[in-house]
């Protein structure tokens, strides 16, 4: 498919109308197993963190600021895997993968708000461990239900603002004359291989939004994770402590998971990014890693163990 576009007076740059999402098209007789894959993932998302948000809803035993922040959690992860798989999916069953310049824009805009929506969430989990453990006989009165309210509303609020200019800078950006996109979908990196120019401007703003979304909140709760560590080995019993641990341990495997992935994502440095690379990591913290969450939160966590065991068989039952 052609590029649409027009070139301005004393210029050879091509004003795009739309890309094409060169996706897994390299691997053409993977098409159909890859279609599969990813859709028994989403499936898997889907019904997980469905799951989670009804057990976290109609269970008294788990109306509690914890088990708010998880079903906000997994409402976010339903939304973040949604603004690329369902498109990922639609271009393994079809050969024309073009998609428009403001449809690109758009996604990438939901993708990152998401994504720091996400990062907030982790960290405002990571407070509430942290008070939990370390202020037990305060926990009921810090972790009141109006402050709960206020920092999801936060996290969910905050990367707006910030991501509208953000993307917004990123597409005003010229674009040469390829608008093959070798991607899965609009993420950073290949958008700014079809720039012409200088981009390091943005290369710089890219940073600075990543420390501020990614880095800081992950320095937040790594801060967070070493008091809690150290409040659960001065407990006197073993008993104490194991179970401190489980509260906990779901929660640091999922940090681990997407942070990490995020920040060699985004903050390595530009010599180092590869088409390979950059996809395999796309894959991980945007399917894979959302995949995993609720498996880990089902699977780690005792209380929401019992939860679906009472809720299933109801469900079953319907």
């Amino acid at each position: 498919m052609e590029s649409k576009g027009q070139y301005p007076p004393g210029g050879n740059h091509t004003t795009l109308m739309d890309f094409i999402l060169l996706g897994f098209s390299d691997v053409p007789d993977l098409q159909e197993f890859l279609f599969g894959v990813f859709l028994i993932i989403y499936v898997i998302i889907l019904m997980g963190n469905s799951l989670i948000i009804i057990i976290t809803q109609i269970d008294p035993s788990l109306r509690t600021p914890m088990y708010f922040f998880l079903g906000n959690f997994s409402s976010l992860e339903i939304c973040y895997v949604s603004v690329t798989v369902p498109r990922l999916l639609t271009d393994l069953c079809r050969q024309s993968r073009s998609i428009s310049f403001l449809a690109c824009a758009t996604q990438m805009y939901f993708f990152l708000v998401f994504g720091a929506t996400e990062c907030f969430i982790l960290t405002a989990m990571a407070y509430d461990r942290y008070v939990a453990i370390c202020n037990p006989l305060l926990y009921p009165l810090i972790m009141n239900s109006r402050l709960c309210i206020q920092l999801a509303a936060g996290c969910w609020i905050t990367g707006i603002p910030v991501h509208i200019g953000f993307t917004y800078l990123i597409f005003s950006q010229p674009f040469c004359g390829s608008n093959q996109l070798n991607h899965f979908f609009c993420d950073i990196p290949p958008i700014l291989k079809l720039a012409c120019g200088d981009t390091f401007t943005i290369e710089i703003l890219v940073y600075t939004v990543a420390v501020l979304v990614v880095t800081i909140p992950f320095m937040l709760i790594l801060g967070s994770y070493v008091k809690i560590i150290s409040t659960i080995l001065k407990l006197p019993s073993a008993a104490g402590r194991a179970k401190a641990f489980s509260t906990c341990s779901s929660h640091l495997v999922v940090v681990a998971l997407f942070f990490g992935s995020g920040i060699i994502s985004y903050l390595r440095p530009k010599s180092s990014h590869s088409t390979g690379m950059d996809k395999f990591l796309s894959l991980f913290y945007s399917i894979v890693t959302p995949m995993f969450n609720p498996i880990i939160y089902c699977l780690r966590n005792k209380d929401v163990l019992v939860a679906l065991k009472k809720f299933l068989p109801k469900w079953i039952v319907i």
